[in-house]
C-alpha cells in the first residue's frame, strides 16, 4: 500500500514552531530566575543556557520541518490513512466502516493561522485518527466528505 498522498498546510511548520517556542518559555524563565537568585555559580548557568539554546533551536527550527516532511494524510471510499510523527513515526489506517464521529478543532494558534484538525473517532482501541494542521476550508471539506462516505456505508460502527 502506498503512503498517504496529501500533506498538511504549509502553515503547519509555523504552528509547530510556535507551539514548541511556547513550551520553552517557562524553561528560559526558570533559568533566568535561577541565574539571578544563584549568581555565584556563573559557569553552571552558562552551560545550562548553552544547552537550552541548542535544544530549543532544534525543537523550534528543525523539528517542524522534519514533521512536515513526514506528515501525510489521505481519504478514500474505504479508509482514512495518516502518517505522523517526527522521531517515532506512526502510520494509521482506519476503515470507513469503523468511523463513529468526525470532529474539527481549532485552538487559538490554529485560528490565528487559519488551520484546523480533523479528528476521526473509530470503533478501535487504538483511539482516534487525527489529521492535523489543515487549512480550514480543507478541514471542513474533509469532515463533510468523511461524513458523507460513512453515511453511504449504512453500517453502525459501534
Amino acid at each position: 500500500m502506498d503512503d498517504p498522498a496529501w500533506r498538511p498546510s504549509p502553515k503547519a511548520r509555523v504552528l509547530w514552531a510556535v507551539n514548541a517556542a511556547l513550551l520553552w518559555i517557562p524553561i528560559v524563565a526558570a533559568q533566568i530566575v535561577w541565574a539571578i537568585v544563584d549568581a555565584g555559580h556563573g559557569p553552571w548557568h552558562l552551560a545550562a543556557a548553552v544547552a537550552t539554546v541548542a535544544l530549543a533551536a532544534t525543537h523550534i527550527g528543525i523539528v517542524p520541518v522534519w514533521r512536515y516532511r513526514v506528515h501525510r494524510w489521505e481519504i478514500s471510499d474505504s479508509a482514512v490513512y495518516t502518517r505522523s510523527g517526527w522521531f517515532t513515526q506512526e502510520r494509521r489506517i482506519a476503515p470507513i466502516s469503523r468511523i463513529q464521529t468526525v470532529d474539527t478543532e481549532r485552538g487559538p494558534i490554529d485560528r490565528w493561522l487559519g488551520l484546523a484538525t480533523v479528528t476521526v473517532t473509530t470503533a478501535s482501541s487504538a483511539g482516534a485518527v487525527e489529521i492535523t494542521a489543515l487549512d480550514v476550508a480543507v478541514a471542513d471539506a474533509t469532515a463533510a466528505r468523511l461524513t458523507e462516505i460513512a453515511g453511504r456505508n449504512g453500517v453502525d460502527a459501534t
